[in-house]
Formats: C-alpha cells, sequence, structure tokens
C-alpha cells in the first residue's frame, strides 16, 4: 500500500531532473538510487522532507535535494514533501513553531502577523526570531522523526498484509518489497 500510495503521488522523475533550481547538482541527478522506490529510501526521504519543510526558507527544495543526494533517498519524495508547507498551511505551520520556541524558553508571546515574504522573515526576528527559529527546529526535528517512523511502520504493515492475503488466497499479492 505505501509504494503504490507514494507512486500515485511523486512527481514524474524527468520533471524533478529539468528544475531550473536543481540544474546546481547536475549528473549527481542521474543516480539511479535516488529514484528508486523501497522502504529505505521512502522513510529517509520522508524524514528530509518534513524536517525541510518546516524551516522558514526561500529554496526549501533545494535545501532537500541537497541532502537527499549524498543519503541516495528518493529524490522525488524528498523534494515532494517539502510542499508541506505551501501558501496555504505555512500561517499555521509557523504560528504552531512560534509557540512551541516561546513555551520552551518560557519568552513571552509577541503578536504575530504572518506575511510570506522574505521582508517579513527578516523584520521578525527581531521581536520573535528567538522563539521562532527554536520552534521551526523541534517541529521539524519532531515532523522528521514522526513521519521515518510512521512510513517504516506503514511499509512493514503492508509487506505482511500482502503476505498474509497469499497465504489466504486472496490474488492479488501486491507485497512491497
Amino acid at each position: 500500500m505505501p509504494k503504490k500510495t507514494i507512486r500515485k503521488y511523486l512527481p514524474n522523475p524527468e520533471v524533478i531532473r529539468q528544475s531550473k533550481a536543481l540544474q546546481i547538482f547536475g549528473t549527481l541527478l542521474h543516480d539511479a538510487n535516488l529514484w528508486h522506490l523501497n522502504r529505505r529510501s521512502a522513510r529517509g526521504a520522508i524524514a528530509i522532507g518534513l524536517f525541510w519543510a518546516w524551516m522558514p526558507m526561500p529554496f526549501q527544495m533545494v535545501a532537500s535535494a541537497a541532502v537527499a543526494i549524498p543519503l541516495r533517498v528518493n529524490l522525488p519524495l524528498a523534494v515532494g514533501c517539502v510542499w508541506l508547507s505551501n501558501p496555504l498551511t505555512m500561517p499555521v505551520m509557523f504560528y504552531l513553531s512560534y509557540l512551541v520556541g516561546s513555551a520552551v524558553l518560557a519568552a513571552p508571546l509577541e503578536p504575530f502577523a504572518f506575511e510570506a515574504s522574505i521582508e517579513w522573515l527578516a523584520g521578525s526576528m527581531a521581536t520573535i526570531g528567538k522563539p521562532f527559529l527554536l520552534g521551526c527546529l523541534l517541529m521539524g526535528t519532531t515532523a522528521s522523526i514522526v513521519g521515518y517512523f510512521l512510513i517504516d511502520w506503514l511499509w512493514v504493515l503492508s509487506i505482511r498484509r500482502a503476505q498474509r492475503d497469499r497465504r489466504n488466497g486472496n490474488g492479488n499479492g501486491s507485497g512491497v518489497k
């Protein structure tokens, strides 16, 4: 199940290879392991992508790819997971990060009005910078760890279900290796 579900939502490898932002990686993008989808590559890619999704920076996809390539995990999945943070989810994610960081630092809450711009990020660092960045780091790390183990568990569950179905003669044996 996880492999089929993941494949359904993965971007086309050729689209990723042709991305102007990722052209800086050149021939490194031709490594077959970056496009292979198995349990190891999926859990690593999801962990990387979810971590970078929480980071308040431009070019999160490039950062995700820069980590995924040397670790040889599924590149489209690592880059695709970054899109967890998008214009609709960013305000909620960043406000939650700020709240978490403020709680950890026991810092008083300051007014927080998110804008999706570099100017907002630079201007807000003086007032909310420390709790916001700490919260982003903590949330990114937590999402990464949870994503890693959740995908690992779902993958194993899928394999066991397929094995059980084969034993019981339920047909398709759509197990994932």
